[in-house]
């Protein structure tokens, strides 16, 4: 009997050894070795997904928490549209460009709240915006897998655009976690070893 969309998937069973040969099933259940640039690009995604799990852990009840807990959310969205060429017979999740519009509203919303920048921030700060600031570092590594994806096959270009603003959000809220906490900003300092 299938199996209901609403019903929860029951995994029984974590290991399948399919892949230890070196090979993996994309979604739609293409083999290809795990060193692919989709494998790559979705992996990075994951790694990103960790690290705001990680990053969760030093954010209070709130707005912030209400939002990074979406992005979570929306970043397996983001792996599954990565997991499948574009194209094909059946519909497939994609990363739309309302996300994308909704991490940019946020970016504005969060950025009014902070002084303009007046040299480059160093990653740092409070024990939140240190962890925020790891999430956007993976955030940018994950987007350079995508482009790289991009530039070798097919790839979804509200993906691409959605991890590049998360990486503009994370910063924000990097500064923003730095001014709730009274916490003055870690500034580059130009040739301050010399």
């Amino acid at each position: 009997m299938p199996r209901d969309r609403d019903e929860p998937v029951r995994l029984t069973r974590i290991y399948t050894r399919g892949g230890d040969s070196g090979e993996t099933s994309l979604g739609d259940g293409a083999r290809v070795p795990k060193t692919d640039p989709r494998i790559e690009a979705y992996g990075a995604v994951d790694e990103l997904n960790s690290t705001l799990g990680w990053a969760l852990v030093a954010v209070p009840p709130g707005e912030l928490r209400e939002w990074l807990e979406l992005v979570q959310n929306e970043l397996f969205d983001l792996g599954a549209d990565l997991s499948v060429p574009p194209g094909g017979e059946r519909e497939r999740l994609r990363v739309s460009p309302g996300q994308v519009e909704r991490l940019e509203r946020w970016c504005d919303r969060a950025n009014e709240r902070l002084e303009p920048l007046r040299s480059f921030v160093l990653p740092g700060g409070g024990e939140l915006a240190a962890r925020l600031h790891v999430a956007r570092a993976v955030c940018r590594r994950a987007e350079r897998r995508a482009v790289a994806l991009a530039r070798a096959q097919e790839a979804s270009p509200p993906a691409l655009a959605y991890l590049n603003r998360l990486s503009d959000l994370l910063f924000i809220l990097a500064r923003v976690a730095n001014a709730d906490a009274g916490l003055p900003e870690p500034l580059w300092k130009p040739g301050a070893s010399r």
